[in-house]
């Protein structure tokens, strides 16, 4: 059971850590929250534990990148349904579409993955469905030189926490603590 603060902080790294280290693990995939309400579904690409700062990858034509831009307040909810353990985050994301961050996160990018951005930008209308990709695209891995104009469509989100709202739901009683900064407190769930 957690009975201390720093136990708790430390499960929190650890969690985001492995979150974003295992693509099957239950917190890899958690919402993001833009300030207009808008939430959805993205992977954790990396946490520095150090910072408190997660990087998810993102279209740079999507509508949240404009939003976001050079900062913006962020929420992103982490959920492990198993272990009953939810995390809530607040924070400012910022975009980043050049720059060693960027760079490296796409350098380090499957060609698969680079694929997405050779598409239609996200929210395109379409008359039928679509991936939005190219047809010669489809169930295709590109070769680099094809994917060198993807490369100005991907960016990165960072988001840095200012705040961590961490919360266990047990039978044996329910605990709940919340992060700013080094500062920890326990609180009623």
């Amino acid at each position: 059971m957690f009975e201390s603060l720093a136990d708790v902080r430390a499960d929190i790294n650890a969690r985001l850590t492995r979150a974003a280290q295992s693509r099957h693990g239950p917190m890899h995939s958690p919402v993001v929250a833009t300030a207009d309400a808008d939430a959805r579904v993205m992977v954790l690409r990396a946490y520095d534990t150090a910072t408190w700062t997660a990087r998810f990858h993102t279209d740079a034509r999507a509508p949240k990148a404009g939003l976001i831009g050079a900062g913006a307040p962020v929420g992103v909810l982490f959920y492990d349904r198993e272990e009953k353990v939810q995390i809530r985050c607040r924070g400012t994301g910022r975009i980043e579409r050049e720059g060693p961050v960027a760079d490296a996160a796409w350098a380090t990018s499957t060609r698969f993955a680079r694929r997405c951005y050779l598409g239609e930008g996200p929210g395109a209308f379409s008359d039928q469905p679509t991936s939005g990709l190219p047809a010669r695209f489809e169930g295709i891995e590109p070769d680099e030189h094809e994917l060198i104009v993807a490369r100005e469509n991907f960016a990165v989100l960072l988001v840095r926490f200012a705040t961590i709202d961490w919360f266990h739901l047990a039978n044996s009683g329910h605990r709940r603590a919340v992060f700013e900064g080094e500062r920890g407190q326990w609180i009623s769930p």
